[in-house]
């Protein structure tokens, strides 16, 4: 490896294309997702411990939580950058965090996430020191402010009831051959209706990643509300979501994620 570094933060363009957006035109939160995930694709492969690498050596990365808390979305036609930066990095899990900036310098918001390293042929994890001598560790950057709280496990009650169960297809799939981390945020947002988003804009999503699903596997939803009693003005409303599978091969539910949902009404 060259001695070389580049920049611990990385800065990436994008445009919010009419067609990433919703009825409101602002960009969906699923491909605000996508983008944060191509920045850190982006950011770890110009370093040297990205896919490109770790691929051909039958090692992966797969996200385990992500938390991302907008003040706004970017507009149709807006461009934006997606800053990201690793803030700590141990043996099985690293922290990357990401700012959504506009071109002006305008915040929209934050994301925090948890990734590990695995093996692809065991799905086990796999020592993220061990890449080319800990050189993630020369990209850690503890000094960049992002300002939200960490990404959740979040902890579901007894209260949640099923409330959709759904197929996985080809679309559903990612580059790790696994149901795409994006697409569980798209599927979850999907439980609340358009009626629904014109009263509450979306402000902070947690989801943690418990488990692999494939296509081929039902996936159920399971929905908690958690609002605060003592909003009685209906500002903000919390739900949180466990989704669970099923297949041919184990009938039996496994839980593959939690995620919590916060609106508000601005």
């Amino acid at each position: 490896m060259s001695e070389q570094l580049l920049s611990k933060v990385g800065r990436y363009e994008f445009l919010a294309e009419p067609f990433h957006c919703d009825f409101s035109k602002r960009l969906f939160m699923g491909h605000l997702g996508n983008h944060m995930l191509n920045a850190a694709d982006f950011h770890s492969n110009d370093r040297g411990y990205g896919m490109n690498y770790l691929n051909p050596i039958h090692k992966t990365w797969v996200l385990s939580r992500l938390a991302i808390e907008m003040n706004e979305m970017p507009k149709s036609y807006d461009k934006f950058f997606v800053e990201t930066w690793v803030e700590s990095a141990m043996k099985f899990f690293t922290s990357r965090n990401f700012s959504v900036v506009g071109e002006d310098g305008h915040q929209y918001g934050y994301g925090k996430s948890i990734w590990a390293m695995i093996d692809t042929d065991t799905r086990q994890p796999t020592d993220i020191l061990a890449i080319h001598d800990g050189l993630i560790l020369k990209y850690v950057e503890t000094e960049k402010e992002c300002p939200i709280a960490r990404s959740s496990r979040v902890k579901m009650g007894e209260n949640a009831k099923l409330v959709r169960s759904i197929n996985t297809y080809y679309n559903d799939v990612d580059v790790n051959g696994h149901i795409n981390s994006v697409k569980y945020i798209e599927h979850v947002l999907d439980l609340f209706s358009l009626e629904w988003y014109k009263q509450y804009r979306l402000k902070r999503l947690d989801i943690a990643y418990v488990a692999e699903s494939h296509q081929g596997d039902v996936l159920n939803f399971y929905q908690e509300d958690i609002s605060s009693e003592n909003d009685s003005n209906n500002t903000e409303k919390v739900c949180q979501i466990r989704i669970t599978k099923t297949s041919h091969e184990t009938p039996e539910e496994v839980e593959v994620v939690r995620c919590m949902v916060n609106f508000v009404k601005d």
